[in-house]
Order: C-alpha cells, then structure tokens, then sequence
C-alpha cells in the first residue's frame, strides 16, 4: 500500500473533517468584552496583577449566553487553587447577559511568565 493509500489515523481524520468554526456574533462579541472585563477584577491575593493580565485566563468561550472560562493557576500547588476557580464563575455568572458560567480549570500548557501581558510585566517590574 503506498503512502497515499493508507487510511488516515482517527485524529488526522477528526482533524480534517473539521469545519470552519463558527464567528461569534455581535452579541456574543459584546458579552465576551464584558466578561473580560469583569474578569479583570479578579486578582490573585498574592500577586498584584488581574489574572486575565497575568495570563491565567486561556479562553472566554461565549455560546449564546452561555460562558465557559479555560483558565489555568501559575501553579498546581497555589494557594487559591481551591477558591480562585470559584470566585471566577461567581464573578462571570453575575455579569449582565450572561445565563450560566463555567469554569474549566487545566494544567495544559503550564502557565509561563510569558503569557502574562506587558501590562502585567511592567506592574511587576519584569519590564
């Protein structure tokens, strides 16, 4: 059998079957600006940046009303581990729009000083 004959693997073929995802809509759009900025309230109690600039926050997925928050800690040992990831989806869910709030808390990619905004790096003097 010749390479171009070989059936693709289950993930190649997931991979390429995939379509083109969908664009949020204005509103989606609106409500995802407005979670953001309500995320940038949250701050980490021993570092003085918010943790959207800190990087913490991967990605704010808004489905109709519904947000699901991707976010991660610097590390799986922080001390807030147990309450950071509640007080996010407290915060989101009482944001004007939004009918529920998720939190999806992952450790890939280990979060890096890199992921932090230049904002944050300047506040912390990194810069």
């Amino acid at each position: 059998m010749s390479n171009s004959e070989k059936p693709q693997s289950k993930t190649l073929k997931a991979f390429l079957d995939q379509s083109e995802p969908e664009e949020a809509s204005a509103p989606e759009n609106i409500l995802r600006q407005k979670v953001v900025e309500a995320l940038r309230q949250i701050y980490d109690p021993e570092i003085p940046v918010n943790i959207y600039d800190m990087g913490l926050i991967y990605d704010v997925v808004v489905k109709n009303a519904d947000v699901t928050i991707i976010m991660t800690l610097t590390t799986p040992h922080c001390p807030v581990a147990e309450i950071l990831p509640g007080q996010v989806e407290t915060c989101v869910s009482h944001v004007p729009g939004v009918a529920s709030a998720a939190v999806n808390l992952v450790w890939s990619p280990p979060w890096r000083m890199e992921f932090m905004s230049d904002d944050a790096r300047l506040e912390l003097g990194l810069i």
